[in-house]
């Protein structure tokens, strides 16, 4: 007779083994975050696992409950990355055969570390759920044993040992944020969370781009969404899972959704403040901070994964400078004439502007003698340290404005 998941004597037994295969993740205490929200912030750093993600303790526990022969049959799953570690590092410490379907879409960093923990990896369609039907179709077809990335009680049951760390080292926290994309890790962090402290709230996380959770609550049931577009791939899920779902309306306390240009701001702040490297995913639970009515209370937020290329890095970097206004473009018209780029560059020192880039354009005018433009991308101290720049160009009569900026 199967085992009955998602009790206390079962989350006490996943995390008693999953303990043999994850690094000790203790809670960061956030001043900058605490400082800005009002709460008192404390970060699960799951982004320091060894697979660079939470999922290996779903993936590690799941394979623990297989017989002998199912994992001798090889075993296969559908990832967008962070589960594909998992199982691959998982599978490997106990000699199974390992087959991952991952999106072609998959950042190069997560494929790469997958096949480095010597899974057999397939790129198929643009997101997981495509990625899922093959895998699928693999294992009838192949005979594999398929693990399910997030829609299996044993997976949740395996995520929610990170709840029994929380509330271990943290006994009276009040919240915890958890992100969402099928749903495993926030059924397992909820459920095991109510058991130890119906008091405790947790609160799921989604991008806009991929609400499936909120779209499935409103509608009171599992739905699909037509389309998922957002840079948090780790949570780009159509549809969440089917026998989470009634545990996931019982236990979360609510849902908040972000939109991706607050996960771009948000990476910045944990680079900078906490020298980190949290992926967009792994960022939700830090933008929701803001979005919480609450004060004074002790808030977790879990980072969920840290596995980020450094294309995205460099790209989100670069957008989130461009947010906080510490890079800009400003178009200026001048006089085809010698000297004029001088004077505009005095200005620029004079106020501390840093120049980035400039493009000079003869063509903007017919007559070029009275008007050309030249475009000034600057590196700023941030809004105030901007507005104080144009305003001095403007005081100078060359009439600034503000463009889009592309570097």
């Amino acid at each position: 007779m199967a085992k009955e998941m998602l009790t206390l004597e079962t989350f006490e037994e996943a995390s008693e083994i999953v303990s043999k295969v994850t690094r000790e993740t203790k809670l960061i205490y956030s001043e900058y975050f605490s400082n800005v929200t009002g709460n008192k912030v404390y970060l699960k750093p799951e982004n320091m696992q060894l697979t660079g993600a939470y999922k290996v303790r779903g993936a590690y526990y799941t394979i623990s409950t297989l017989s002998d022969e199912e994992r001798a049959k090889g075993l296969i799953t559908a990832s967008a990355g962070n589960h594909a570690q998992g199982v691959a590092y998982a599978a490997k410490a106990y000699g199974a055969k390992a087959v991952i379907v991952m999106p072609t879409t998959t950042p190069l960093i997560k494929v790469n570390r997958t096949k480095g923990y010597g899974a057999e990896v397939i790129l198929y369609g643009d997101v997981y759920d495509e990625a899922c039907a093959k895998a699928l179709e693999l294992a009838k077809e192949k005979g594999y044993t398929f693990i399910h990335p997030f829609d299996d009680l044993r997976v949740a049951t395996g995520q929610g040992s990170i709840a029994m760390e929380i509330v271990r080292e943290l006994p009276l926290v009040d919240y915890i944020l958890v992100p969402i994309g099928g749903g495993g890790l926030a059924t397992g962090v909820s459920t095991l969370a109510k058991l130890l402290n119906p008091k405790i709230k947790v609160i799921g996380v989604e991008p806009e781009g991929a609400a499936c959770l909120k779209a499935s609550f409103e509608a009171g049931k599992v739905v699909t969404l037509d389309g998922v577009n957002t840079i948090a791939d780790g949570t780009a899920v159509k549809t969440p899972g089917q026998n989470l779902f009634p545990y996931l309306q019982k236990n979360l306390d609510d849902i908040i959704t972000v939109p991706d240009s607050e996960l771009v701001v948000c990476f910045l702040d944990m680079v900078e403040n906490h020298k980190m490297v949290v992926e967009n995913s792994g960022l939700l639970t830090v933008a929701a901070l803001k979005h919480m009515k609450a004060e004074g209370k002790k808030v977790v937020s879990i980072l969920s994964g840290g596995n980020m290329d450094v294309i995205t890095m460099s790209s989100v970097v670069q957008n989130g400078l461009i947010a906080r206004d510490r890079i800009f473009t400003v178009s200026v018209l001048l006089p085809d004439k010698p000297g004029m780029l001088a004077k505009v560059s005095g200005i620029l020192a004079e106020q501390g502007g840093n120049v980035i880039k400039l493009e000079h354009n003869q063509f903007v005018s017919i007559n070029r003698n009275a008007a050309v433009e030249l475009r000034i991308t600057l590196e700023a101290f941030g809004t105030e340290h901007k507005t104080q720049i144009i305003d001095a160009l403007e005081k100078a009569g060359y009439r600034p404005k503000v463009v889009k900026t592309n570097i």
